[in-house]
């Protein structure tokens, strides 16, 4: 309605004009003097004028009225026509030039306005906790929604949020912010300042030594914090247990009430070093009397080393098995190849050191030492059957049974053959037949021997192999001084590089190759130091010229004539070295 249909309709100015032109605009601008100043956006009071089925118009002394709708007032029952209400005018004028007004907006504001004061002047409110969100908790305070943040809760954690729905709870408004009307609100600041006196009197009455009681607030990988009453103190995991700890969650748990001392404080930085191990017994007391050398024990293994397995008998006392003390006949390398991490295991006391808290054990004795017996099993000169575990350059390593082994030394792998290394001969995983030769229990070796299966064969070889007898040899090795050569019963003998043509020969390798049958005269037998030594040179010595080219151009060797065969005498003993077992190429 325009301000001059509202004078018209006021004056009674109808059809017929009443009053003159002058004097309507003068009653009109009197009319609208009467109107009260409104601005959009305020808080304003409207009388009733009428309640209809949806809506309920109001006069605001405005030009025109207004409307509500009847669910925005929560006192429906008690309004009626005349009364007067607050509603908030959100626009002088919509798209049908009517007011738009708000009754809810009026009451929120009212609302904003408490909620605003109560932030300036730290008033604290009433909430209700109505749901949970991501982070925390949606507060209804005094009607509109507020955030509790989960670190804004209580000064302890408090890990069961949807335990406070629906909780009436005392708030400080902490962070207000006015363009997105959201509000933030906390319920630990309240705590904080009610046990402010608390702590301080705790702070002011700690001692080192003095025995508290808390609560387990907060577990990490380095410790616990206790909450001692508006004071948190670290319980280090180290002062957990005398024990082995892997988590400080194997001790305690959350929210557990506990005793601990007071190791050290800092009043300054308020840190508060507290003991929860301090407070059992030391489990070394009386150590001797209850696990006295000898005694049978069980624990678990908390630790391997190279050298050997730590083992937890209860919480802080472990013990040691060296790797030395595992096996009566093994070779452990690793203690890995007898116990793993976590098992379970039974061990002897060995020795106990108090004073340093070392305790060594053993699992080998909880069985017999075989090798008080094995002299018995394995007498000098018996013969068995055992398995190549290890090829060493001097020697095989053989197993007679699980975890007895012996060695043959290589020079007792053959009478005969002039051995560079063991593998020669046998290969890892052979089955070989060997003769005790020795046990000695103290060093816990066994000798072994290969050869010693068969009669030494030397004394019949003084008689086939006598100074001058003529033989045929089959070069096996080609050595820096000469060849070895392979002889009839097996044997090996050796010609000297001067002993295989009466001329100089440059290189050994171009004239003579493995497989070449060579012949020869013995001219060296040693029973004792197992050598034969002989000679082409010799062998050739007054025979037929024909033989003596047919060997040069064999080797391609220099010419050799019969004469210079008859004329250069026998070689000295010096010339003729004893082969090394050990002679390379």
């Amino acid at each position: 309605m325009s301000t001059d249909e509202a004078v018209k309709t006021t004056l009674g100015f109808g059809d017929e004009k009443e009053y003159s032109e002058s004097e309507f605009k003068e009653l009109a601008a009197l009319y609208e003097s009467t109107l009260g100043k409104i601005s959009q956006g305020e808080i304003v009071k409207g009388r009733i004028v009428h309640i209809g089925d949806n809506e309920i118009a109001l006069d605001i002394g405005f030009k025109s009225e207004g409307t509500v709708a009847k669910n925005e007032f929560t006192n429906l029952s008690e309004l009626k026509v005349g009364d007067e209400v607050e509603v908030f005018l959100e626009s002088i004028e919509d798209k049908d030039g009517q007011l738009v007004l708000s009754r809810k907006r009026a009451d929120f504001m009212r609302i904003w306005e408490r909620v605003t004061r109560s932030y300036e002047t730290g008033e604290v409110l009433k909430g209700r906790c109505v749901r949970r969100i991501k982070g925390g908790i949606v507060v209804d305070l005094l009607g509109i929604d507020a955030f509790l943040p989960g670190s804004q809760i209580d000064v302890r954690p408090v890990r069961d949020f949807d335990a406070l729905i629906g909780r009436e709870m005392d708030f400080r408004v902490v962070k207000i912010n006015h363009p997105s009307e959201n509000v933030v609100v906390s319920h630990k600041i309240l705590v904080e300042e009610e046990i402010a006196d608390q702590r301080k009197a705790i702070l002011d009455s700690l001692e080192k030594g003095q025995i508290l009681e808390g609560t387990v607030k907060a577990i990490s990988d380095f410790g616990v914090f206790i909450d001692l009453g508006g004071v948190d103190g670290l319980v280090h995991i180290t002062d957990l247990s005398w024990g082995r700890v892997g988590h400080p969650s194997e001790i305690v748990k959350l929210d557990q009430v506990i005793n601990v001392v007071v190791l050290d404080f800092d009043a300054e930085k308020k840190r508060i070093s507290l003991g929860y191990k301090q407070l059992q017994p030391h489990p070394w007391e009386n150590i001797e009397t209850k696990y006295p050398v000898g005694t049978k024990v069980s624990g678990k293994v908390v630790s391997l080393t190279d050298y050997g397995a730590f083992i937890e008998i209860e919480k802080g006392i472990e013990g040691l098995i060296h790797i030395s003390e595992m096996s009566w006949t093994q070779h452990i390398k690793h203690p890995s190849q007898v116990v793993s991490m976590g098992q379970i295991i039974d061990a002897v006391i060995l020795s106990l050191d108090k004073e340093n808290k070392k305790i060594s054990l053993g699992i080998k004795q909880l069985e017999p030492d075989p090798w008080m017996t094995l002299l018995q099993k394995y007498p000098i000169g018996s013969r068995h059957s055992g398995i190549v575990r290890n090829l060493t350059n001097f020697g095989v390593f053989v197993e007679l049974e699980q975890g007895v082994d012996g060695l043959i030394h290589i020079s007792d792998l053959s009478w005969t053959k002039k051995i560079r290394h063991p593998g020669e001969v046998v290969k890892k995983g052979d089955s070989i037949d060997v003769v005790i030769l020795s046990v000695d229990v103290e060093q816990r070796r066994i000798s072994l021997g290969h050869k010693q299966l068969s009669d030494n064969p030397w004394e019949a070889f003084a008689d086939s192999y006598k100074i001058g007898t003529e033989v045929e040899g089959k070069i096996v090795r080609i050595i820096k001084k000469g060849v070895i050569v392979e002889l009839p019963l097996g044997v090996d003998g050796f010609v000297p590089l001067s002993q295989l043509s009466q001329t100089q020969i440059r290189n050994i390798a171009e004239a003579f190759q493995v497989g070449d049958t060579l012949p020869l005269s013995v001219i060296e037998f040693e029973r004792e130091s197992k050598k034969i030594v002989l000679s082409v040179v010799e062998y050739l010595r007054g025979k037929e010229q024909k033989l003596v080219d047919e060997y040069v151009a064999q080797h391609k060797l220099p010419p050799v004539t019969l004469k210079d065969t008859m004329s250069v005498p026998p070689p000295p003993s010096s010339d003729t070295p004893p082969v090394p077992e050990s002679s390379t190429n």
